[in-house]
């Protein structure tokens, strides 16, 4: 199996303007770009991979290249047209050096994603040849589902979850929560959370860019709702959650956060 890991990384964002090259702490307490340890994560859970697997940075800027190129990372460009990861990941397909048979989108600001995630979509996606993309949920706790429905009734957004059919389907993605579970009640079945890693076909790719977006992408702004709307099944590989939070990097308020459970992490993988 020859596997592809894509990280976009893009400059213009409008909460974290060039977040990628965010400097983060480590727990040795040297500063490094925050792209950085995303590479780090793709690199651990290509080790984790059988088969060939190769990584690429894919950006449409050219400090990030730069940044990237200068730390020994492999740099794919892409157009500044592509309008989310999905998108991306289709585009930096032109600049690998073989087409792979599964291609792997690890999140540029998602840095805390363990390599036993990774592996659980890829060999969901490999096991299920009826499936054109496989992404990652975990259940919500009694405790993070308070919190999410403390968000919900104060109008934020605290998550998005996911349902799907007995076989592991996904029938449907949300910013709201869903199934609907009334507070103070218990949920019969849990709450999905879902984990924006994604592992796709490459011919899948090619026909999400195709058949452009999707009205209900657009108002949930959730862009692998576009797959189910266009008809591609997208497989659900519930994982256990981590010993450590999997804080993705969208404001510069979260850079401390991140830097703590980058600490926690490597604790809990040195036991």
């Amino acid at each position: 199996m020859n596997v592809a890991i894509v990280v976009p990384a893009r400059l213009a964002s409008t909460r974290f303007p060039a977040k990628p090259l965010a400097p983060l702490h480590g727990p040795d307490g040297t500063a490094r770009p925050a792209i950085a340890y995303t590479w780090a994560a793709a690199q651990a859970a290509a080790a984790a991979l059988p088969g060939q697997v190769q990584c690429v940075i894919a950006t449409d800027d050219a400090s990030i290249a730069e940044a990237c190129t200068s730390l020994g990372m492999t740099v794919a460009m892409t157009p500044e047209s592509c309008l989310n990861g999905t998108e991306r990941c289709a585009a930096a397909l032109n600049g690998l050096s073989e087409v792979p048979d599964i291609v792997v989108n690890l999140q540029g600001d998602a840095p805390l994603t363990p390599a036993s995630m990774v592996a659980a979509v890829v060999e969901l996606l490999a096991a299920r040849p009826d499936l054109a993309m496989a992404t990652a949920v975990v259940a919500a706790s009694p405790t993070v589902l308070s919190h999410l429905q403390t968000d919900a009734a104060a109008g934020r957004v605290g998550g998005t979850t996911a349902v799907c059919t007995r076989d592991g389907r996904a029938l449907y993605f949300s910013k709201s929560i869903i199934p609907h579970v009334a507070p103070g009640s218990t949920p019969a079945q849990p709450v999905l959370l879902h984990v924006g890693l994604y592992a796709y076909r490459p011919a899948a790719l090619v026909a999400y860019v195709a058949a452009g977006p999707a009205p209900l992408e657009l108002q949930e702004g959730l862009e692998q709702l576009r797959f189910l709307d266009a008809g591609l099944p997208v497989g659900v590989a519930r994982c256990a959650a981590p010993a450590w939070e999997m804080i993705e990097l969208n404001n510069p308020t979260d850079v401390p956060l991140i830097e703590a459970e980058l600490a926690r992490r490597a604790l809990a993988e040195s036991r």
